[in-house]
């Protein structure tokens, strides 16, 4: 999975209203993004252009910018916002439908987003699903999502949202933005996650991608419960002998389990399905 020039897009899947954004209002905590992002040419796609808060700032550094904006009355004031920027292209849609490929003219992109919690998980499988195409994701979400993003192994928040990240990315949490940076202003902290592709993918094989991540869902059904508990359902009495083969214990929890020992446990599987 290679990656070049990054793009800017910016897109809002659904009315601000709805999804109780939070706009990136504070000048000082705009700059230290930009930084953090490394915004330096290439073509970057944003995520929830809103006002135009980050647009106007990622245009001065960006070769081109793709603002997608869902909301009409926003997008005809973001181009008002960005007349002065021969560089800026104002799409109204939903990124969760647009073809992104289509929209970056076959180059590859960065992204970067204000994410309502809600709609984190499916807007980074939509640009996951472009994964040959992304340089890196910058995202800017609840705290405790970030948690959840970069958590490892043995951490209580290390779940399949972790996975699926550290699956196409190597994510980091680079920032911690107070709630004074927001108006409205939120009721829990912030954090910039940057999430630079490839991930394990890169170094790990699976024989079908799709199978495994939809396998790793299921080890995660009942978080809590011990791993051959949530696989039994699929491998019954099968389910110990194929933990025994992976050389993990008995009572191993999903949450324990690092990505190679997920693979590992799929390929078990899959031999003992096959015969």
């Amino acid at each position: 999975m290679c990656a070049g020039a990054p793009l800017l897009v910016h897109f809002r899947a659904v009315s601000p209203q709805k999804l109780g954004q939070h706009f990136l209002t504070d000048a000082a905590w705009r700059e230290r993004i930009a930084r953090a992002i490394r915004v330096d040419g290439g073509v970057w796609l944003e995520i929830g252009a809103g006002h135009g808060e980050m647009t106007a700032l990622l245009a001065t550094r960006a070769r081109k910018v793709i603002a997608v904006e869902l909301d009409r009355r926003l997008a005809a004031r973001l181009r008002d916002v960005v007349s002065g920027f021969g560089n800026v292209e104002i799409v109204e849609g939903d990124i969760l439908t647009l073809d992104l490929g289509k929209l970056a003219q076959g180059e590859n992109f960065s992204a970067y987003g204000n994410l309502p919690y809600y709609i984190t998980s499916p807007i980074l499988r939509r640009l996951f699903d472009y994964a040959d195409r992304v340089a890196a994701i910058h995202t800017v979400v609840q705290l405790e999502v970030a948690r959840r993003i970069v958590a490892q192994p043995g951490c209580r928040d290390y779940g399949y949202l972790s996975v699926l990240a550290q699956w196409y990315s190597r994510p980091e949490l680079a920032l911690r933005i107070l709630p004074g940076a927001f108006r409205p202003r939120p009721k829990v902290a912030s954090a910039l996650v940057s999430l630079r592709l490839p991930g394990a993918c890169a170094s790990v094989h699976v024989a079908d991608e799709h199978e495994f991540l939809h396998f790793i869902k299921e080890c995660f059904a009942q978080k809590r419960k011990m791993l051959r508990n949530n696989l039994r359902a699929r491998l019954g009495a099968r389910t110990e002998q194929i933990i025994c083969e992976a050389e993990l214990k008995p009572e191993v929890r999903a949450e324990q389990l690092s990505i190679s020992q997920f693979a590992e446990v799929f390929r078990l599987l899959r031999v003992k399905e096959s015969v």
